[in-house]
């Protein structure tokens, strides 16, 4: 029984008042002695109410749990409530206002918004009105707990987390415990602080709101306030406070003196360095501008310079150039005369690995050009390029002018002599072919009469089928040897231009194809003729020969058609007009040529088909009755791509005017 009333002594006549922090003002223990404005403020209470107030001092989270336990003895605690959400608890009017805000580490971004910690991870105390304000919200950093703020600031410096969210007056004190730790943001979680009871002591609460309420309207409140959180009256250990300062000032004079001193040192030495750097400064400005000077000079005598010129690394790296055509150095159409691709930068490392230049001659396309390559250094190679098309056709044409001229003395002179045996040949093989038929019957007398009789070891009748053989070889050679004369005599005929007449290319093409039929019908060969049908002035029969030995040569060079048509070549002709004039093209998908048999194939008795029986003087004779008809020869070739023979024919008015100016030459 005693038991008993002593507790409702205690319930009716005591507040048990949990206290958990250390932060002044708030509540602190110093001395042993518990103090602070929560503590006087409930002190206050507790007189106009009549209890007498008992503190228990127990961790923030035993209070909280306290709190929530109807047989706990604590009867109120101070904690923090965001201005917007209240506890489940309870609850007084506010007692003061505070905040939270985030907290980071010297040198890391500012917070400017909730926006900022998204992902990062977010040191908050369980329980505390941060905690209470979260609750329920969508998060969207990562949440870690902590027992106390304190706790949150250890684990900011060692890397555990990003940010601390914490309460004000406590991240006041703590901050010069962690220097390295910084105020980041405005407040984001605006609070006040109240006393919370459990909801058992409804009663005890609303006592303690009259008693607070007359506090605020007496101006005692007020003057609490003005006591524990006027400017420059924070609750400290002002003795251990003065003594670190002194200390420090006594430090930051040591510090300020020999400070003054370096200082007076270094401005002297920099005094010194800033006249020696501005003397080097207005050298290097004059170095600057006669390097400037001596630069634009070079670009422009290298800009000036007909020939393309690049530097490369050896990675290939273009770095610097004054050409526009260097697109040409990395197409797979750019290729050696004799029909190599050109490799830009596998050639780059063989002239840089040999250290010796490269100097060679280039086909692009219908151009052609010479590259050279020059190293420079170990790691640098400077490339020339210079289109050289028309030094190239001169030169062909010289050679062939040159070649041309010798056989074409030559030939005149042969003609004559080879003609008359040729002839006796002939004459003499006709009166044998008609003597051995003649003594067939005497033969066949004879070996009636003697039938061992041999001709030449031979059994007569084989014998004389032998000899008509022989015969007949010999008449089809002499005849060849004719023919031969007779092409070369016609390559060394002077120039006709004055019987040229007004043409129809599509007929020329039309009879050629007439007249080669046995041989094209066994090819797939397509025909695309322009019409209107092009005009030129020429000669029909010499030009059905060109186009005829044109075509014999494409079927030469190609495969027979079979029953898979994917697997033959194509032989192709076409005739087109444009601004230059009329244009005539052969074109197959054959066996092509290589650059040297390319260089070579007008010239006289040269041929690939020697063992075939080919002469040589097919295409030079072609190429002569062109060149009669004021035309172009055109050959592009590959080997395994086929080839291209374009003829480029002046227009009707433009030969007409040629042929006049011809006439008026040959008459002076």
């Amino acid at each position: 029984m005693f038991s008993t009333t002593v507790e409702a002594w205690q319930t009716d006549e005591n507040i048990i008042f949990g206290v958990h922090s250390k932060t002044a003002p708030l509540e602190w223990r110093n001395n042993g002695v518990d103090q602070g404005f929560h503590l006087e403020l409930m002190s206050r209470i507790g007189q106009m109410t009549g209890k007498r107030i008992v503190v228990r001092r127990k961790t923030f989270q035993q209070l909280l749990a306290d709190v929530h336990d109807d047989t706990s003895p604590i009867d109120v605690i101070a904690v923090v409530s965001p201005i917007t959400i209240d506890r489940q608890l309870s609850q007084s009017d506010p007692i003061y206002a505070t905040h939270a805000k985030a907290y980071t580490l010297q040198g890391k971004a500012f917070v400017h918004g909730w926006h900022d910690l998204i992902g990062k991870r977010v040191a908050i105390k369980k329980g505390a009105f941060v905690d209470v304000y979260l609750s329920g919200q969508a998060q969207e950093f990562q949440r870690v707990d902590v027992d106390l703020y304190e706790t949150g600031f250890q684990q900011l410096i060692s890397g555990d987390v990003d940010v601390v969210l914490a309460e004000n007056f406590v991240a006041r004190r703590l901050q010069p415990l962690y220097p390295s730790i910084r105020s980041s943001s405005d407040p984001l979680i605006y609070g006040a602080f109240n006393f919370v009871s459990n909801h058992k002591n409804a009663r005890l609460m609303a006592e303690i709101n009259d008693a607070l309420r007359q506090l605020k309207l007496s101006g005692e409140y007020d003057r609490l306030v003005n006591k524990w959180f006027g400017t420059g009256r924070e609750k400290v250990d002002l003795s251990n406070t003065q003594q670190r300062m002194f200390w420090l000032a006594i430090l930051v004079s040591v510090i300020s003196a020999l400070g003054m001193l370096l200082t007076g040192y270094i401005s002297r030495s920099l005094h010194k360095r800033t006249l020696a750097l501005n003397l080097e400064l207005a050298q290097r400005k004059r170095a600057e501008h006669q390097i400037s000077s001596l630069s634009k000079q070079f670009q422009s005598v290298l800009d000036g310079i007909p020939h393309g010129v690049t530097l490369f690394n050896r990675e290939g790296k273009r770095l610097w150039s004054n050409d526009n055509n260097n697109e040409l150095l990395t197409s797979s159409e750019l290729h050696f005369t004799h029909g190599d691709t050109f490799q830009l930068n596998s050639t780059l490392v063989q002239v840089l690995d040999n250290q010796t230049s490269l100097i060679a001659d280039m086909a692009y396309r219908t151009q052609f050009w010479q590259i050279q390559i020059h190293p420079i250094g170990n790691d640098q190679a400077v490339i020339l390029l210079e289109e050289a098309t028309e030094q190239h056709n001169l030169r062909q044409a010289n050679d062939e002018a040159s070649r041309l001229a010798s056989l074409g003395e030559l030939s005149a002179g042969i003609a004559h002599e080879i003609n008359n045996p040729t002839g006796i040949i002939i004459h003499s093989i006709a009166f044998f072919n008609h003597a051995l038929k003649d003594l067939q019957q005497a033969t066949d007398a004879y070996q009636k009469q003697n039938p061992f009789w041999l001709i030449a070891g031979l059994e007569p009748n084989r014998a004389m089928t032998e000899l008509q053989l022989s015969s007949l070889s010999i008449e089809e050679g002499a005849k060849r040897i004719s023919r031969i004369v007779n092409d070369l005599k016609r390559y060394a005929l002077p120039t006709i231009t004055t019987e040229h007449q007004l043409l129809d290319l599509n007929q020329v093409v039309k009879v050629s194809l007439r007249l080669t039929a046995n041989q094209t019908k066994i090819f797939r060969l397509s025909t695309q003729l322009n019409e209107p049908a092009p005009m030129i002035m020429g000669d029909a029969q010499q030009l059905h020969q060109v186009l005829i030995n044109l075509i014999q040569n494409a079927c030469h060079a190609c495969k027979p058609a079979t029953g898979d048509d994917s697997d033959s070549d194509t032989i192709s002709i076409e005739t087109s007009t444009s601004e230059d004039g009329v244009s005539l093209t052969i074109r197959d998908t054959g066996t092509g040529m290589d650059s040297t048999t390319l260089q070579r194939i007008t010239e006289p008795f040269f041929t690939t088909r020697r063992s075939c029986g080919g002469s040589g003087l097919g295409l030079s004779v072609c190429s002569r009755i062109i060149k009669e008809h004021m035309a172009e020869m055109q050959f592009s070739s590959r080997l395994g791509q086929g080839t291209c023979i374009k003829i480029q024919f002046l227009s009707v008015s433009d030969s007409i005017k040629t042929l006049k100016l011809l006439s008026l030459e040959q008459d002076t």
